[in-house]
């Protein structure tokens, strides 16, 4: 099998199959996660906005879904819960909402702590920062969001299949690809070397994400889905309050934004945007749009401005409609949800994936591998623990090492219980070795960059493990430090000579 796209999409797809002995290889034109991937708002939701637009088989499917990923990575996703503010500018009154979460909670199966319901003068004592002149009420709902970035939890997924015989590859394109006696043959050239590659599979599975409709035009594999882009945009700005717990509004088009805790930061968005260019980046539009949104809403000394934006996100959302017969040109792209759907062509072997979200990712692997056995590709047991952390045995063994290496102190950046926590979400099994490290040289237990979580001892394993082919690979995506660290900052840090020594060999 052959799988194109290693956004989440794709690396849940390879790790699914792999654990199911099926001989896989991904391959990704970048970096694994670095399309739409790794432009998401670390969200693991079950679609609290979709009740407006009563998609509740949809809402029911992926709150099932938050909750199992939620038990299957108690370190890695964490509960929170969503503040939302209403006032003027919410579609629907605050008492109707309080409704809508205690139902929200219900589809949820009462997995979450239950929802509350706020006046004006509770939602100031909570969060002062709230400006309440107009606002009518709030509730607070729960969700739960991923710790760390959204790009290394896709990376899981690559190195799972990997772990279970597995051969990924990022930095791969794919010049061509033609069906002949019954199989296809494959191209492929790595970018980085200028290596020509050939492959040759049965079966192919299209991942791709917004380019999907493009590689089936030019397989000739007719679907009875497309998908339509939305532009969604985040800004990371300095810490906007101390709470743990995600603020929600209603901006002036009656869209829910968020501000959301990202370490020492807070992120902003999204936006909705209809576009026609999948890699279409952040305008001044875009940002003064969030800007004067958050501003009107939040109490702050000093309003935000462009200066104060650290770093931004643009994910451009592939979002699946169905074809009709037709072109199917308007589309009504505002109301359309995350959902995903799988179409498989069995004349070409071709099984494409269309749409999707993080939350989802589970459900898009075992769909996956329905459609790959009913084109008749043999399935062996499934490899156990092919996702999710490892046992709590192994947790609270690897923390009680991590303690004797005074690793239980607080991270200059992380709203979090230790270092060591963040060493164990991080990587796993694979964090004895960096405990393995210390232990050899104490030294390496400092950060590998000033004002980071990122240890010294981390490097080689990374080096190692995680297929990092160039410096953004690892600050943007096997971490989040260029998310939260402006990037002059980052090029002036004196830990950079070391990075490029262990990860790259460069002195």
């Amino acid at each position: 099998m052959l799988i194109v796209g290693g956004g989440i999409n794709g690396a849940v797809s390879a790790a699914a199959l792999a654990a199911r002995g099926v001989k896989v290889a991904v391959i990704d034109r970048g970096d694994f996660a670095n399309f739409t991937s790794q432009e998401s708002s670390n969200l693991v939701w079950g679609g609290f906005k979709y009740l407006e637009n009563y998609e509740l088989p949809l809402v029911w499917k992926l709150c099932g879904s938050r909750n199992e990923l939620m038990k299957a990575y108690p370190n890695m996703i964490t509960e929170l819960g969503f503040l939302a503010t209403l006032d003027k500018t919410a579609p629907f009154p605050a008492l109707l909402a309080g409704l809508g979460t205690v139902g929200y909670w219900g589809i949820g199966r009462f997995a979450t702590k239950p929802p509350k319901y706020f006046r004006p003068k509770a939602i100031k004592k909570t969060e002062p920062i709230v400006n309440t002149a107009t606002a009518k009420g709030g509730v607070q709902y729960q969700d739960a969001y991923l710790k760390d970035n959204d790009a290394r939890f896709v990376w899981s997924f690559v190195r799972s299949a990997l772990d279970n015989g597995a051969t990924a590859a990022n930095y791969v394109n794919l010049d061509k690809a033609e069906r002949e006696d019954g199989r296809w043959h494959v191209w492929l050239r790595d970018t980085e070397s200028d290596r020509e590659l050939k492959l040759v599979a049965k079966t192919i599975v299209n991942a791709a994400g917004p380019f999907v409709d493009g590689l089936n035009e030019k397989w000739g594999n007719a679907t009875d889905h497309r998908v339509v882009y939305s532009k969604g945009i985040h800004l990371v700005v300095p810490k906007l309050t101390d709470s743990e717990r995600v603020l929600a509004f209603f901006d002036d088009t009656g869209r829910l934004f968020y501000v959301i805790p990202m370490a020492h930061r807070s992120v902003i968005g999204t936006t909705d945007t209809r576009t026609e260019n999948p890699a279409e980046p952040v305008f001044d539009e875009d940002r003064q749009f969030l800007l004067d949104q958050i501003n009107a809403r939040l109490d702050l000394d000093t309003p935000l401005t462009m200066s104060d934006i650290i770093s931004e996100r643009s994910g451009v959302r592939p979002l699946v409609v169905e074809r009709k017969g037709g072109d199917q040109t308007d589309v009504d792209w505002t109301s359309l949800s995350r959902k995903h759907e799988i179409d498989v062509d069995k004349p070409t072997r071709i099984v494409t994936i269309f749409g999707g979200k993080l939350t989802d990712c589970l459900n898009v692997g075992e769909e996956v591998v329905d459609a790959v056995s009913s084109l008749g590709i043999k399935m062996g047991p499934e490899a156990e623990g092919w996702f999710g952390e490892p046992s709590d045995e192994e947790f609270q063994a690897f923390m009680a090492r991590a303690r004797k290496l005074g690793l239980d102190k607080a991270p200059d950046i992380e709203r979090e219980p230790s270092v060591a926590h963040v060493v164990w979400r991080r990587h796993g099994r694979a964090a004895t070795a960096v405990l393995d490290a210390i232990e050899e040289d104490p030294a390496l237990a400092s950060p590998a960059l000033a004002s980071s979580d990122l240890l010294r001892a981390e490097l080689p394993v990374m080096a190692e493990r995680e297929m990092i082919t160039r410096l953004d690979d690892l600050l943007r995506r096997r971490t989040k430090l260029s998310l939260v660290l402006q990037r002059d900052e980052l090029g002036a840090d004196a830990g950079m000579a070391e990075i490029n020594q262990v990860l790259f060999n460069k002195g």
